[in-house]
């Protein structure tokens, strides 16, 4: 399960956090939880990085993440996300592909981003991580081979632990530098009727490159009709728990027809959580308190 998203600084390394953490692995029976952080850049053409500052959890809640995850006997994955703060989704960074003068450069995001990530990949060597996501649904970015293969580069002068990145939904046979990377993950928001076709396409990139895959995002609202369409934010049904069990049930039976579908990191669980009684007016991905949460912790039991 993802722990712990946006990653604002303040919200983690206190009780309610652990609190949180510790109901996550009892409740649902995880095996590995995804610390998920927030590096920030001001538009989607800003060529700089920003993580040192607030909003972004300090590294030291960075590694009281890893340590509390590590002591209730999760492995690891974490995954700084890069998010936009105009609010633009960091699917739409990007740049010409030729260099003008007095325009952002490719050249000086990825100096940037290589900057982002090598940092907290050390933090993933230091703590034993067991495995660092370098990128998350960048989806203008995954054209750039040469560059993404020199960032998980840097990544592995630093980090010894598997190393995935984390492609959009409908963009696994768009990325061509798959053998970069030791594990091919994808963000699974797809409706619940085209599971079947879409693990179809997805198939055969895995099969081509030998490498494990899992689903390194995976989930939906509990808003109706979120099933049909489990990637959008926008929905304005009413609430529906029924809508987000129904759309784990249906994932989860799939997958489990494909041997080379390895798992997920479902999305997600907040480091502050809402309550029980919360639960019933909650719309958002949070599962705590809800019928999918059973769902979930049915399968992961098992």
């Amino acid at each position: 399960m993802t722990w712990g998203f946006v990653g604002t600084r303040g919200e983690w390394a206190n009780p309610a956090a652990a609190e949180s953490m510790r109901l996550m692995v009892e409740r649902l029976h995880t095996t590995w939880t995804g610390i998920a952080l927030c590096g920030w850049q001001d538009t989607a053409f800003s060529t700089e990085v920003k993580f040192r500052e607030a909003p972004t959890v300090t590294d030291d809640e960075v590694v009281w993440a890893i340590r509390e995850a590590k002591s209730l006997g999760q492995k690891v994955v974490l995954k700084p996300i890069l998010n936009v703060t105009d609010g633009t989704w960091r699917a739409h960074i990007n740049f010409f592909d030729v260099d003008v003068p007095c325009e952002p450069k490719w050249s000086d995001w990825f100096a940037s981003y290589t900057e982002f990530i090598v940092h907290y990949a050390r933090i993933a060597q230091a703590e034993g991580v067991e495995m660092f996501c370098v990128g998350c649904e960048m989806v203008q970015t995954d054209r750039r081979a040469d560059q993404w293969r020199a960032v998980i580069a840097a990544v592995r002068e630093v980090y010894t632990g598997l190393v995935t990145y984390n492609c959009d939904k409908y963009q696994e046979t768009n990325v061509t530098w798959w053998d970069a990377v030791d594990v091919i993950s994808s963000s699974g928001y797809y409706p619940i009727d085209d599971w079947d076709n879409q693990l179809d396409r997805i198939e055969p990139v895995v099969r081509t490159h030998g490498k494990p895959f899992f689903f390194m995002e995976a989930g939906v609202m509990s808003t109706a009709g979120s099933e049909h369409l489990p990637n959008s934010w926008t929905l304005e049904g009413g609430i529906s728990q029924e809508a987000q069990r129904d759309w784990y049930e249906v994932m989860f039976a799939v997958c489990d027809r494909r041997d080379w579908v390895d798992g997920w990191m479902l999305w997600d669980w907040k480091a502050q959580l809402h309550t029980l009684e919360e639960a019933a007016t909650n719309a958002e991905y949070a599962v705590y308190g809800k019928l999918a949460e059973h769902t979930i912790a049915q399968r992961y039991s098992r």
